[in-house]
């Protein structure tokens, strides 16, 4: 048995959630700028039971159960001091080359990167405030509140949870695209006001796209790109009102060609996203409250011994997986 070490908690691992990055890994063996050149434990959407503690623990103790943010930045560097933990250069991140992850029967965290879960949250809902962090970061680096109208790209797991972030922090109306029929109706019945097919659009261009949705809504103040397609990224500048907002959390190529002299000219502010930072209490807060059901983008379940099913299971769009979670104690 792993043995904890000073301000670290062995868990008895719960829930893992399985993220477009770990699909990755998985399949081509980096993510982005990561590369993996060794085996690695894949997993970082993760909730799980105190079993045991390091001697310098102090507010956790054994049975208590967690939601894990799966970042652990060095706490000492001008970036970690100002707020902005997430940017830190020695950020050690679950699943992140040359990281293991969680999705495993036990696993070592420092405690100040486990967060106590409330009584009425369970350990699938524990699971999943990580992606639920990322939504409520970029709902915030939107600028997104009371009356705010919203724009989503993509009805993916991250796109489901910023909407229904947008709509606890008082969004007035929410437009989402997909090219997926179900998960547009996800979307519906979760609270968008608008759906948009993607498919429909593709003999127009972004600028005639951005139009149509400017028909349906005159004023959009934020886009948040959650689809990483490189045209949803053009489609945000040419839809944001001047003055607004476009978050980009997808991540499409590298260099992508978009309109920026005309987000400039708008002066639309592009932002961009990396992980998140200080949002796990909000993200708990919002689920242990009943204002958001991050359950409801849970589409299948499979045991830690059905892993690579369940891998192969989000990988396949036939199967409508949205998100897949992995059960790692039964």
């Amino acid at each position: 048995m792993l043995e904890p070490a000073g301000n670290e908690v062995l868990l008895k691992m719960g829930s893992v959630g399985i993220c477009g990055s770990d699909l990755k890994y998985w399949k081509y063996a980096k993510c982005g700028r990561f590369n993996m050149k060794h085996p690695m434990v894949i997993g970082h959407e993760g909730s799980g039971t105190v079993i045991s503690c390091g001697p310098q623990v102090q507010c956790l103790q054994p049975g208590d159960r967690v939601a894990i943010e799966p970042g652990v930045p060095c706490r000492q560097c001008s970036i970690c001091r100002s707020g902005r933990y997430n940017l830190c250069s020695h950020m050690r991140f679950c699943a992140t080359p040359p990281v293991d992850g969680n999705l495993c029967q036990f696993y070592k965290h420092p405690e100040d990167f486990c967060f106590k879960l409330p009584t009425n949250v369970s350990l699938n809902q524990g699971a999943l405030i990580e992606p639920l962090a990322v939504a409520v970061y970029a709902c915030e680096r939107g600028n997104v509140g009371l009356s705010s109208n919203v724009l989503i790209c993509g009805a993916g797991a991250i796109g489901l949870l910023v909407l229904m972030t947008a709509k606890s922090m008082g969004a007035a109306n929410i437009i989402i695209t997909d090219i997926s029929e179900e998960r547009l109706a996800l979307a519906k019945s979760l609270g968008a006001t608008h759906t948009i097919n993607m498919i429909n659009f593709q003999e127009r261009s972004m600028e005639e796209v951005g139009e149509t949705l400017k028909n349906l809504c005159s004023e959009i103040d934020a886009t948040i790109e959650c689809s990483g397609v490189d045209s949803s990224v053009s489609l945000g500048i040419h839809s944001t009102q001047p003055g607004g907002c476009l978050v980009m959390v997808g991540r499409g190529s590298m260099e992508p060609t978009v309109p920026l002299v005309k987000a400039a000219t708008y002066e639309v502010d592009i932002k961009g996203v990396f992980r998140y930072a200080n949002c796990y209490p909000k993200a708990i807060a919002l689920v242990s409250s009943g204002s958001i059901t991050p359950e409801s983008t849970i589409t299948h379940t499979f045991q830690l011994e059905e892993s690579e099913k369940a891998f192969q299971c989000a990988d396949t769009r036939t199967t409508g997986a949205v998100k897949v979670m992995i059960q790692c104690n039964t």
